[in-house]
């Protein structure tokens, strides 16, 4: 298996995880784990995307890894406060 492959199948992995705890009830969609999972996952889909040369599936991962880390960045800064 190449690097390649191992990062794609990584980051859909995570994403499929967390998607797997929502919607079992573990995580709820507020929860910054959540968040964070997706955003790490969706950051190995840019990278997987970048390598494939993939600007279709480049765009959707990057806003998807954007939306993901708003929500933990967020969840930071009130922690802080």
């Amino acid at each position: 298996m190449d690097t390649t492959l191992i990062i794609g199948i990584t980051g859909a992995s995570l994403i499929l995880l967390a998607f797997f705890l929502n919607q079992t009830g573990k995580w709820s969609v507020g929860n910054v784990k959540y968040d964070f999972l997706n955003g790490v996952g969706s950051l190995l889909m840019v990278i997987y995307a970048v390598l494939l040369d993939s600007i279709p599936f480049l765009i959707l991962n990057a806003v998807w890894a954007l939306v993901s880390f708003k929500d933990v960045f967020k969840y930071l800064v009130k922690r802080k406060s």
